[in-house]
């Protein structure tokens, strides 16, 4: 008999949508779209009902504890008991803290599911108390954004995303929404039912790009220059709110003159756009309200980053877009939870002055011979760093060291568990219980298992619950059932979860986070959470943590000629489902007249490369890449190369203006055919 349950998606996605998951024989049979969350109103995308079943029931699943017996990377491993894998870290790493301290060890995860409990909870109890090196997650991605917002509009909350119907302009900005942003689209078509108009500010035309009144192909990186010059031409044109400013904004003169240097002309030329369209932009969001802006995660891939985020972020505070609903930025979702992230992660446990090391330059550390203390032992899970970390080539470099320790915990046989010593089994989502926020989205919604682990997986808290006892941790610390640390996940006594216990949430039904039952609207009913209680468009604390009062514009230089962009499939969520869709790599997409100066044509394979690596594609010809740029999604797995790399292998390792984020985007290649191939 088949049962209907409900459950969360927990992947790296805005949207976090309720789940209706039909079981048989504690086998996931199917999954479709739940109306739990009214926004996400029974719609999936089309990844993970494909994609999930095979995910956790097939081949790849991880069921047991192994150990690896043949050279890292080789795929060979035998099956062990829990007891052996859990002394075999216990004696590893209390070697390696005898030698070299604790901080030679570092857990190396990301945010792999985006439930409180699996992301974030009873391991970063352990590791703290073990006084592992800290690690500085935000900055593979989504950090430059959060700090951006943070630095300009404090921990308040942006526009709910179903207030955008009630604009009268949408400006989806960096924000590839059919692929990345799916439940934003019915919104958007309801707006442009009533007048409302679309534009579209994105290297590549993407699909929702082809429907918008507006396509700006902006040059990756120069997404700042293109605000700056909005800014100026919103003040020449007399659109500037100066009531509103002298209320709620501060640092406009110093911000507006940087602006005035780009006329139209300039930015057009530098972003790559005809003058024309930036001029139409600037007239629709000088005369159109309300206007709503929505930043995706893309355009903070490159080393002006932060720079054109906050740029972007200016526009409505300078033309007093804020206030009313549907007008301002359908940003900063996550300040609309009442998160106690200290509460649920004990940082206070880690010893004073323990170092904290960027997730980004991980494979630079891993080789660092000059690194006291160095690092000895890794510990991967929530995370498929061999795909998804920029400079993959040296990251692998230094996974295969011989005095390295590798722990890996996942729910699939990914390319990065292929690198463990030992490998432990992890639950999937559906097989534990967790509460989820989201951050493009206000509902909070908690889920509980929906079928039982698969053979001898276990969920992230009690894989860490039996570290810390292997290793002495005791109390009630390490000992809190999953039910208490939802209840330390939020704070149950904020006014916005109407007096419900965290862990009593109904599974079937979202709960709306609001300001006394209204939704948030920035300007309206919540303010700005900077020390000035307004807008700050020049940044002390950015100026004080990155030296980044303002917003800059600083070229890529580069003697290879192409600007590489890897936006996010429709095929995984980041790396996940790379196992399970099969074998064929991503395409390269470029401009017919980059592929004619190249003698290169549509269906040939091809050599992408730089210094830092080489990566072997079949091309696509298209119009939907301007100029000087070139395409291929990111995310897929290396049994989709022939040489052994994958578009992460090209992508440098440098750090962007804020947050030492990573800066995938500012990748520059050249293209040519593989030997053997012709027109």
């Amino acid at each position: 008999m088949i049962a209907e349950r409900h459950s969360v998606c927990p992947l790296d996605c805005p949207d976090t949508c309720s789940l209706t998951v039909s079981v048989e024989d504690e086998r996931i049979v199917a999954i479709r779209g739940s109306h739990a969350n009214p926004y996400t109103a029974g719609v999936l995308c089309a990844k993970v009902p494909a994609a999930y079943p095979s995910f956790v029931h097939g081949e790849r699943r991880i069921r047991t504890p192994l150990r690896r017996t043949g050279r890292r990377g080789e795929a060979r491993f035998e099956r062990i008991s829990w007891q052996e894998a859990l002394d075999t870290i216990h004696r590893h790493l209390t070697a390696i803290i005898a030698t070299h301290g604790a901080q030679a060890i570092l857990p190396l995860n990301y945010a792999g599911p985006h439930g409180f409990l699996a992301g974030g909870s009873m391991d970063l109890r352990f590791f703290h108390r073990l006084g592992a090196s800290l690690l500085d997650r935000k900055p593979l991605c989504g950090g430059i954004r959060t700090e951006a917002w943070f630095g300009t509009f404090g921990a308040a909350p942006g526009m709910r995303p179903e207030q955008a119907e009630h604009a009268r302009l949408i400006v989806a900005w960096g924000n590839n929404v059919t692929w990345s942003n799916l439940h934003l689209m019915p919104v958007i078509n309801r707006a442009r039912k009533q007048g409302a108009k679309l534009v579209v500010v994105d290297p590549r035309r993407t699909k929702i790009a082809q429907q918008a009144d507006l396509h700006l192909a902006v040059r990756p990186g120069t997404d700042v220059v293109l605000a700056w010059a909005l800014a100026a031409e919103l003040e020449r044109r007399g659109a500037l709110d100066h009531a509103f400013i002298a209320r709620h904004v501060a640092g406009v003169e110093e911000y507006m003159a940087l602006a005035r240097r780009y006329s139209v002309a300039e930015a057009a030329r530098i972003c790559g756009v005809p003058e024309g369209q930036v001029r139409t932009l600037g007239e629709w969001y000088a005369t159109l309200t309300p206007a709503a802006i929505s930043v995706g995660n893309g355009l903070e891939r490159n080393q002006n980053g932060g720079s054109g985020i906050r740029a972007i972020f200016a526009l409505p505070a300078l033309a007093g877009k804020f206030g009313v609903p549907g007008g301002g930025l359908i940003n900063g979702a996550g300040y609309a939870f009442p998160k106690t992230p200290r509460r649920l992660q004990r940082p206070e446990l880690a010893p004073p002055a323990t170092r904290t090391l960027n997730i980004v330059d991980v494979g630079a550390h891993l080789l660092d011979e000059g690194l006291r203390p160095p690092i000895k032992a890794v510990f991967i899970y929530n995370h498929n760093p061999v795909i998804v970390h920029p400079d993959q080539n040296r990251l692998r470099r230094g996974l295969l060291r011989d005095d390295l320790f590798v722990v890996g915990a996942d729910v699939a046989m990914t390319d990065s568990m292929l690198y463990a010593d030992i490998v432990l089994p992890a639950a999937s989502h559906f097989e534990h219980a967790d509460l989820y926020a989201a951050y493009g989205q206000h509902w909070l919604q908690r889920a509980e298992p929906v079928i039982p682990p698969q053979g001898e997986a276990l969920p992230n808290t009690e894989i860490f619950r039996r570290l810390a006892a292997r290793f002495g941790f005791t109390g009630p610390t390490f000992e809190a059932s999953d039910a208490e640390l939802i209840d330390e996940a939020v704070d149950p006594d904020d006014v916005r979860l109407g007096g419900v216990r965290p862990s009593r949430i109904p599974t079937d039904q979202a709960l709306a986070m609001t300001a006394n039952g209204e939704e948030f609207t920035l300007f309206g009913n919540v303010f700005p959470g900077t020390k000035s209680g307004k807008v700050e468009l020049a940044s002390p604390y950015l100026e004080q943590k990155y030296g980044a009062r303002l917003p800059r514009f600083l070229p890529v230089t580069s003697r290879y000629p192409l600007a590489l962009i890897s936006p996010a499939s429709d095929q995984r969520i980041t790396s996940t489902f790379g196992g399970v869709n099969g074998g064929a790599p991503p395409p390269l997409e470029m401009h017919p007249d980059d592929a004619r100066a190249r003698g290169l044509a549509d269906g040939m394979r091809v050599r992408v490369w730089n210094d830092l690596g080489e990566v072997r594609l079949p091309l696509r010809v298209s119009d939907a890449v301007p100029r000087g740029v070139v395409c291929t999604l990111k995310g897929a797995w290396l049994h989709t190369s022939d040489n052994g790399q994958t578009i992460s292998a090209l992508c440098p390792a440098h750090h962007a203006d804020i947050s030492e984020g990573a800066c995938f985007n500012d990748a520059r290649v050249e293209v040519a055919a593989q030997d053997g191939e012709g027109p």
